[in-house]
């Protein structure tokens, strides 16, 4: 790893790499380090990712895979040792959807009654995330940052991760940023999961439909947050190639605001902001 000092801090991701690895996840072992100049010499995880080769027929096999080391991770959870996911956080993250998709990407300004409803939907976001129990976080464990491996699957770029939302990286994994799949097996999947979580005694709360519930409240956080990363990718950083993953992070949002009484005028947002008709959906 070539991390020049003046851009980035490799201490973060040694630290992190170790305490994965202390919880049993297959990380990049730190071989060698020169923290001074930004160098790292790593243990290969190969050139092959979980985005690379998921298909129908091997989606249910990396994911069980996947999940048992989510777990594992979750496990091994102590406060006061990652920076927590806080409100600050959280909002500074939904704050990006405003300032990059919708004011950049689309070429819109809100108007006060649109700002307003922008950041009543994300009180109400944010006290929904700060609800959930609190585990370490990952922060993007999703495909892209899964290697297929022995032990698999082999886990990067966690060097971000800090101690929140139960539910974020399992969102992360099953809602992810350039692959979608059907509601019934995001459904059973997510199923999958709590059923571990409980059966470990994890804090995963007592019933399914309110779990799921935070699930989703907690990918909608994300899916906000990822339409204004992606906007800023491309416009700041010049890589144009993300902004065709944004109407998959729309849909996401639209599915999940359609379904809950209390996000209805953030859904008549998005449809007005997308230039769309309004999705009546079904409630939990």
């Amino acid at each position: 790893m070539d991390a020049p000092p003046e851009r980035e801090d490799c201490r973060p991701f040694v630290r992190i790499a170790s305490l994965m690895r202390a919880a049993g996840l297959h990380t990049p072992e730190v071989l060698a380090q020169d923290i001074e100049h930004g160098f790292l010499l790593l243990s290969d995880l190969g050139a092959t990712t979980y985005l690379d080769v998921l298909t129908d027929s091997n989606a249910d096999e990396l994911f069980r895979d996947a999940t048992e080391a989510l777990l594992k991770l979750q496990l091994a959870s102590r406060p006061g040792v990652l920076p927590p996911y806080d409100e600050a956080l959280l909002r500074r993250e939904l704050d990006l959807f405003a300032e990059w998709y919708v004011a950049r990407h689309l070429g819109l300004r809100l108007d006060n009654a649109q700002s307003q409803i922008l950041a009543e939907a994300a009180t109400l976001i944010v006290k929904n995330n700060l609800s959930q129990p609190a585990v370490y976080v990952h922060r993007d464990y999703m495909p892209r940052n899964l290697m297929v491996s022995r032990p698999n699957p082999g886990v990067l770029d966690f060097q971000d991760a800090a101690y929140g939302p139960i539910t974020y990286d399992v969102v992360s994994l099953f809602k992810d940023a350039f692959i979608s799949w059907d509601e019934e097996r995001v459904l059973d999947w997510a199923v999958r999961y709590w059923e571990k979580a409980k059966r470990a005694e994890l804090p995963v709360n007592a019933d399914f439909g309110e779990f799921y519930r935070d699930f989703e409240w907690m990918g909608l956080q994300r899916h906000l947050k990822v339409l204004g990363i992606f906007a800023r990718i491309s416009y700041r950083d010049g890589k144009p190639e993300y902004l065709k993953d944004t109407p998959r992070f729309v849909h996401y949002v639209g599915a999940v605001c359609a379904r809950y009484p209390a996000l209805a005028p953030l859904a008549r947002l998005i449809d007005q902001l997308e230039n769309r008709s309004v999705t009546v959906g079904y409630t939990f």
